[in-house]
Protein backbone atom coordinates (compact mmCIF):
# COMPACT_ATOMS: atom_id res chain seq x y z
CA UNK A 1 0.00 0.00 0.00
CA UNK A 2 1.39 3.39 -1.00
CA UNK A 3 1.93 5.79 1.87
CA UNK A 4 0.85 9.38 1.55
CA UNK A 5 3.49 12.07 1.70
CA UNK A 6 2.92 13.77 5.02
CA UNK A 7 1.60 17.30 4.53
CA UNK A 8 3.42 19.91 6.57
CA UNK A 9 0.34 21.72 7.89
CA UNK A 10 -1.67 19.04 9.71
CA UNK A 11 -4.24 20.18 12.26
CA UNK A 12 -5.06 18.07 15.31
CA UNK A 13 -8.52 17.93 16.88
CA UNK A 14 -9.11 16.11 20.18
CA UNK A 15 -12.62 14.65 19.86
CA UNK A 16 -12.92 12.79 23.15
CA UNK A 17 -10.88 12.03 26.27
CA UNK A 18 -12.18 9.22 28.49
CA UNK A 19 -11.09 8.45 32.05
CA UNK A 20 -10.93 4.78 32.99
CA UNK A 21 -10.50 3.41 36.50
CA UNK A 22 -9.26 -0.07 37.26
CA UNK A 23 -9.82 -1.30 40.81
CA UNK A 24 -7.16 -3.64 42.14
CA UNK A 25 -6.38 -4.86 45.64
CA UNK A 26 -3.81 -2.04 45.86
CA UNK A 27 -6.45 0.61 45.14
CA UNK A 28 -7.76 2.42 42.08
CA UNK A 29 -5.51 3.08 39.11
CA UNK A 30 -6.52 5.74 36.59
CA UNK A 31 -5.82 5.76 32.87
CA UNK A 32 -7.00 7.89 29.97
CA UNK A 33 -7.93 7.26 26.36
CA UNK A 34 -8.00 9.92 23.66
CA UNK A 35 -9.67 10.05 20.24
CA UNK A 36 -7.89 12.46 17.88
CA UNK A 37 -8.57 13.48 14.27
CA UNK A 38 -5.73 14.83 12.13
CA UNK A 39 -6.20 16.52 8.75
CA UNK A 40 -4.94 19.22 6.40
CA UNK A 41 -8.40 20.54 5.35
CA UNK A 42 -7.51 19.75 1.72
CA UNK A 43 -8.69 16.14 1.46
CA UNK A 44 -6.35 14.24 3.82
CA UNK A 45 -7.67 12.94 7.13
CA UNK A 46 -6.78 10.27 9.72
CA UNK A 47 -8.11 9.01 13.06
CA UNK A 48 -6.07 7.88 16.05
CA UNK A 49 -6.90 6.33 19.42
CA UNK A 50 -4.34 6.31 22.23
CA UNK A 51 -4.33 5.12 25.84
CA UNK A 52 -1.95 6.12 28.61
CA UNK A 53 -1.71 6.95 32.34
CA UNK A 54 -1.76 10.70 31.59
CA UNK A 55 -3.83 12.76 29.14
CA UNK A 56 -0.95 14.39 27.16
CA UNK A 57 0.68 10.99 26.57
CA UNK A 58 -2.65 9.51 25.38
CA UNK A 59 -3.16 12.44 22.99
CA UNK A 60 0.39 12.14 21.63
CA UNK A 61 -0.09 8.41 20.99
CA UNK A 62 -3.39 9.11 19.23
CA UNK A 63 -1.82 11.82 17.02
CA UNK A 64 1.01 9.47 16.08
CA UNK A 65 -1.48 6.75 15.06
CA UNK A 66 -3.67 9.24 13.16
CA UNK A 67 -0.69 10.42 11.09
CA UNK A 68 0.07 6.79 10.15
CA UNK A 69 -3.51 6.28 8.97
CA UNK A 70 -3.90 9.38 6.77
CA UNK A 71 -6.24 8.81 3.83
CA UNK A 72 -6.85 10.97 0.74
CA UNK A 73 -10.52 11.86 0.20
CA UNK A 74 -11.87 12.92 -3.23
CA UNK A 75 -13.72 16.24 -3.02
CA UNK A 76 -15.79 18.17 -5.52
CA UNK A 77 -15.46 21.81 -4.52
CA UNK A 78 -16.20 21.77 -0.80
CA UNK A 79 -18.48 18.71 -0.66
CA UNK A 80 -18.37 14.99 -1.53
CA UNK A 81 -19.02 13.55 -5.02
CA UNK A 82 -22.03 11.37 -4.11
CA UNK A 83 -24.13 9.87 -1.31
CA UNK A 84 -22.44 7.12 0.68
CA UNK A 85 -22.95 4.94 3.76
CA UNK A 86 -20.20 4.37 6.30
CA UNK A 87 -20.40 1.35 8.58
CA UNK A 88 -18.14 0.40 11.47
CA UNK A 89 -19.32 -2.17 14.02
CA UNK A 90 -22.81 -1.07 15.16
CA UNK A 91 -22.42 2.56 14.02
CA UNK A 92 -23.86 3.51 10.62
CA UNK A 93 -23.65 6.96 9.09
CA UNK A 94 -25.22 8.33 5.92
CA UNK A 95 -23.27 11.09 4.15
CA UNK A 96 -25.01 13.24 1.54
CA UNK A 97 -23.51 16.09 -0.52
CA UNK A 98 -25.08 19.51 0.07
CA UNK A 99 -25.30 22.74 -1.87
CA UNK A 100 -23.04 25.69 -1.00
CA UNK A 101 -24.09 27.56 2.13
CA UNK A 102 -25.53 24.51 3.89
CA UNK A 103 -22.61 23.97 6.25
CA UNK A 104 -21.77 20.75 8.11
CA UNK A 105 -24.86 19.13 9.60
CA UNK A 106 -23.27 16.43 11.77
CA UNK A 107 -22.61 15.36 15.34
CA UNK A 108 -19.39 16.12 17.20
CA UNK A 109 -17.24 13.15 16.17
CA UNK A 110 -18.42 13.07 12.53
CA UNK A 111 -18.04 16.87 12.33
CA UNK A 112 -14.41 16.68 13.48
CA UNK A 113 -13.57 14.15 10.74
CA UNK A 114 -15.42 16.12 8.03
CA UNK A 115 -13.89 19.48 9.01
CA UNK A 116 -10.39 18.00 9.09
CA UNK A 117 -10.93 16.58 5.61
CA UNK A 118 -11.85 20.04 4.29
CA UNK A 119 -15.54 19.38 3.65
CA UNK A 120 -17.68 22.51 4.21
CA UNK A 121 -21.14 21.47 2.96
CA UNK A 122 -22.57 18.06 3.86
CA UNK A 123 -25.60 16.42 5.46
CA UNK A 124 -25.20 13.40 7.75
CA UNK A 125 -27.42 11.08 9.75
CA UNK A 126 -26.26 8.50 12.30
CA UNK A 127 -28.11 5.22 12.65
CA UNK A 128 -27.53 2.45 15.18
CA UNK A 129 -25.04 3.13 17.96
CA UNK A 130 -23.58 6.57 18.53
CA UNK A 131 -20.29 5.70 20.23
CA UNK A 132 -17.93 8.59 19.30
CA UNK A 133 -15.04 6.30 18.30
CA UNK A 134 -17.20 4.06 16.11
CA UNK A 135 -19.04 7.02 14.53
CA UNK A 136 -15.71 8.67 13.64
CA UNK A 137 -14.40 5.42 12.15
CA UNK A 138 -17.67 4.85 10.25
CA UNK A 139 -17.39 8.38 8.82
CA UNK A 140 -13.84 7.67 7.66
CA UNK A 141 -14.92 4.34 6.11
CA UNK A 142 -17.64 6.17 4.19
CA UNK A 143 -15.24 8.88 3.01
CA UNK A 144 -12.67 6.28 1.88
CA UNK A 145 -15.30 4.54 -0.26
CA UNK A 146 -16.00 7.69 -2.30
CA UNK A 147 -15.18 7.61 -6.01
CA UNK A 148 -15.04 10.45 -8.52
CA UNK A 149 -16.69 10.24 -11.93
CA UNK A 150 -13.26 9.87 -13.61
CA UNK A 151 -12.28 6.94 -11.34
CA UNK A 152 -15.54 5.10 -12.15
CA UNK A 153 -15.04 5.70 -15.88
CA UNK A 154 -11.52 4.28 -15.67
CA UNK A 155 -12.64 1.23 -13.64
CA UNK A 156 -15.51 0.37 -15.99
CA UNK A 157 -13.84 1.42 -19.23
CA UNK A 158 -16.88 3.42 -20.34
CA UNK A 159 -17.74 7.09 -20.71
CA UNK A 160 -20.38 8.35 -18.28
CA UNK A 161 -22.54 11.09 -19.81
Amino acid sequence: MARLEEPLNLEETVVRVNRCTTVTKGGKSMSFSALVVVGDRKGSVGIGFGKAREVPNAVNKAVKEAKKQLAKIPLIGDTIPHEVWGRFKAANIFLKPASPGTGIKAGASARAVLESAGIKNILTKCYGKRNPLNVAKATLVGLKSLRTKEEIEALRGVKIG
